[in-house]
């Protein structure tokens, strides 16, 4: 087409006219589309903007399947959790109802004989005071115990004799060694100790020729301290301590080396003890308790002057400056002075009052026996009635066990209304007759049990409850058949709670069987849920079935499954809370997920989207002057048109 020569004012409208057609095909895209970039030619940014946000919307809305179902996962798990808690209930409902159902029970009984005296008011009755125990000591003279005695001798000490260089190239030299009765250790001197010795001290000790020093170096190193020196070239061995417990023992003693250390041999040494100051010691023990130590001596009579503010002499103490040290040593006013001698008395009264010195041990001090002897006495009890006696019942039923102690002090019984507040927490109840004689029986709640065993002293030989027994509760077979049907009534209810916490599934999850949920949120998997399930079928809820003539026997029997239902209730209420926060924040992050998907998208849009009302007046600009670049190229045609119809002329 070269050779085709077009004006200029053509080709110039031609040109205007393919210009205006490409507007009017973009305009009429934009139009058809709805967007003003539909490629990448179109808009580079803002076509991968866009694409990259309409591809982030739509990962996360595949996420929402996901999460949806998690959601119902979460109400599958919580509409059986409802349905427990309703069967749980009903549960208590039978357990209620066996509260209310006949005991069937005739109770356990335990009587004592008439007790003279005794009353609602006063069921302690008659009785004859009881008599502290006590001592009356021998003839007493005065105590001297100022001698000072003296000190112990100087350590054990052991010195060997005949030391010569050894040679240890070959053989052994091996003994045992202790000091002030530490453990005996084994000391065993060759070659190999001797290069272990140099490698660990970082010394040059010679194997073939060992002098005394050596020796007493690899001897110290094994035994783990400076026992052992040297003195005039021998080996010495010297106790830390003076005294008795001063010693030092070389045993078993053998030597296989060239030369050796000819002065150890077999010994044991042992130091002389002190010779302690003049005392006396003896110990006095009260009511049976602990035996407690009584010293007298120099010291001991210093510290009691300066504690008091007194002036007894150590060198001459009488009776009485003996029974004041006495007690304030004790602690209690148990030692005192009749007829010019030492008297020991218990400051309590009664069967259980009892005094008890040992014999008196001296150490050179003047009068060492003070009229004391190794002895006992013991106070007479009470003749009659209950007071100051002691009774205890083993629990019953799993009541807490019972221990009263009669009399009118603080804590004690005296009253009826006493007797049955101690009773009350054991499931017993007690009434008094009028010989006053007790009648103590079992309380409703504890009608199938058999009153605990007794003791205490008023359970003793001649008190008032020795030798009872109580009688057994015998059974009423219609009221406990009432009960057996609603052991099996119940126990059709815990099955009911196996099943249901099994069907609570959806999708395959059961978070009521101890199934996890794991829900993504986000398209890089990041942030994430998990929901660990528990189980709660009725060992996870801590119930059981129940055994016919063992549970909903009687009240106690019938309040321990309420106990039990009670805390699976609780349970559940909890587990129903966790349940609905983490329901609550899946609901959250489902909206939160189709919230940023409109965002996502809306943004996308905004970057691509064509304003139609101006593409629209775009499109009619581009066709009027379409027409008008037609109009143009048709006039500037007209020269040519002339030319033509010249040549047809």
């Amino acid at each position: 087409m070269s050779d085709i020569v077009l004006t200029a004012s053509v080709r110039q409208n031609l040109l205007s006219l393919q210009s205006t057609a490409e507007l009017l095909a973009t305009t009429q895209n934009r139009l058809a589309t709805g967007k003003k970039v539909n490629s990448a030619l179109d808009n580079p940014t803002n076509f991968f903007t866009a694409a990259s946000l309409d591809s982030r919307a739509s990962d996360i809305n595949n996420l929402l399947d996901g999460i949806g179902n998690g959601v119902q996962v979460l109400q599958a798990a919580n509409t059986g959790i409802t349905s427990l808690q309703k069967l749980i209930d009903s549960a208590k409902s039978i357990a209620n109802q066996a509260l209310q159902t006949q005991v069937g029970y005739t109770k356990s009984v335990l009587n004592t004989a008439a007790n003279p005296g005794a009353n609602g008011a006063n069921i302690l009755g008659a009785s004859t005071p009881a008599t502290a125990g006590s001592i009356s000591a021998g003839v007493f003279s005065a105590v001297n115990v100022s001698g000072a005695g003296s000190a112990a001798t100087a350590a054990a000490t052991f010195t060997g004799t005949g030391f010569a260089a050894v040679d240890l190239t070959t053989g052994t030299i091996s003994f045992d060694l202790a000091v002030d009765g530490s453990p005996t250790q084994s000391i065993s001197i060759n070659a190999a100790t001797v290069t272990a010795y140099n490698t660990a001290n970082s010394t040059t000790l010679n194997s073939a020729a060992l002098t005394v020093q050596d020796i007493a170096d690899l001897t110290n190193d094994q035994f783990g301290s400076t026992a052992v020196t040297v003195s005039g070239g021998q080996l010495r061995v010297a106790s830390a301590t003076t005294g008795a417990g001063s010693n030092v023992t070389i045993a078993n003693y053998t030597s296989t080396a060239a030369a050796g250390a000819t002065g150890l041999a077999n010994v044991a040494n042992t130091g002389a003890a002190a010779v302690p100051a003049d005392s006396l010691a003896f110990t006095v023990s009260v009511d049976g308790g602990a035996a407690q130590n009584v010293s007298l001596s120099a010291a001991s009579v210093t510290a009691y002057n300066t504690a008091n503010g007194a002036t007894f002499n150590a060198s001459s103490l009488s009776a009485a400056n003996v029974a004041a040290i006495i007690n304030y040593q004790v602690g209690s006013a148990v030692a005192s002075v009749n007829g010019g001698n030492l008297v020991f008395t218990s400051p309590t009264a009664g069967a259980t009052s009892s005094i008890a010195t040992s014999a008196v041990t001296a150490a050179g001090a003047a009068n060492n026996t003070i009229g004391v002897t190794a002895t006992s006495g013991t106070g007479t009890p009470v003749t009659g009635g209950l007071t100051g006696q002691t009774l205890t019942i083993a629990a019953t039923s799993g009541g807490t066990a019972t221990n009263i102690v009669f009399g009118t002090g603080v804590g004690q019984v005296s009253t009826i209304n006493q007797l049955n507040a101690a009773l009350l927490s054991n499931n017993l109840q007690a009434s008094i007759a009028t010989t006053g004689a007790i009648t103590i029986t079992t309380a409703n709640d504890a009608a199938s049990s058999t009153i605990g065993a007794l003791g205490g002293t008023a359970a003793n030989p001649g008190n008032l409850f020795n030798g009872l027994t109580s009688t057994i509760p015998v059974v009423d077979p219609t009221s406990q058949a009432t009960r057996a049907n609603l052991v099996s009534q119940y126990n059709n209810i815990i099955q009911q709670i196996k099943t249901t916490s099994q069907d609570a599934s959806f999708n395959g999850v059961n978070l009521l069987n101890g199934d996890q949920l794991k829900l993504i949120f986000n398209e890089t998997g990041k942030s994430t849920l998990n929901i660990t399930g528990i189980n709660l079928d009725p060992a996870g809820l801590g119930l059981g079935n129940l055994t016919q003539g063992t549970d909903f026997i009687d009240n106690v029997a019938t309040n321990k499954v309420l106990d039990s239902l009670n805390y699976a209730s609780s349970f559940l209420r909890s587990q129903a809370s966790t349940l609905g926060s983490n329901l609550s924040i899946v609901q959250i992050r489902q909206d939160f997920s189709k919230n940023l998907i409109n965002v996502l998208q809306t943004g996308s849009s905004n970057l691509t989207i064509a304003d139609t009302n101006e593409e629209a007046a775009n499109s009619q600009a581009l066709s009027t002057r379409q027409s008008i670049a037609v109009s143009a190229l048709a006039l500037a045609n007209q020269s040519q048109q002339s030319v033509l119809q010249l040549l047809r002329t």
